[in-house]
């Protein structure tokens, strides 16, 4: 895999990778930035999010299971000190269906962590990541 960045204006860039689908970043106007795209570290963890999420929608697929509604919400700590890395991240599963077999949700969860999301592979040897499932949680939950 290759990428390549291109500078835009202040401490806005874009990259593109393998894909050629740019990706735009910045920061925040009190650092140089203007404010108008997402930061890298954003971009890990929206990385680890798509990743992990693409894997458990096609298994549940796979395994015939409906799901009519599919969120995943993502909390990163990170540390007080430069460099201000994730110390840990939580991920909370969650999905709305008929019938949805929690046994089979887990399962697909768990083969996204220890089997196909290469993204959560690399990070969880920096940092625990924790799971959580809600399965038909009322909304708002």
């Amino acid at each position: 895999m290759e990428a390549k960045l291109k500078w835009i204006d202040g401490l806005t860039f874009a990259g593109a990778a393998d894909s050629k689908h740019w990706v735009v970043m910045d920061t925040e106007e009190s650092v140089g930035g203007h404010d108008g795209a997402a930061k890298p570290l954003e971009l890990i963890l929206l990385g680890l999010g798509g990743c992990t999420s693409m894997d458990v929608v096609s298994i549940l697929r796979k395994m015939r299971v409906r799901v009519d509604k599919y969120e995943l919400v993502l909390r990163a700590e990170r540390s007080e000190n430069h460099p201000k890395v994730f110390t840990s991240v939580r991920m909370e599963y969650r999905l709305w269906g008929p019938d949805l077999d929690l046994d089979k949700v887990r399962k697909a969860v768990d083969l996204s962590r220890t089997t196909y999301c290469s993204v959560s592979a690399m990070l969880s040897k920096a940092f625990p990541i924790e799971i959580e499932i809600a399965v038909n949680p009322k909304d708002g939950d």
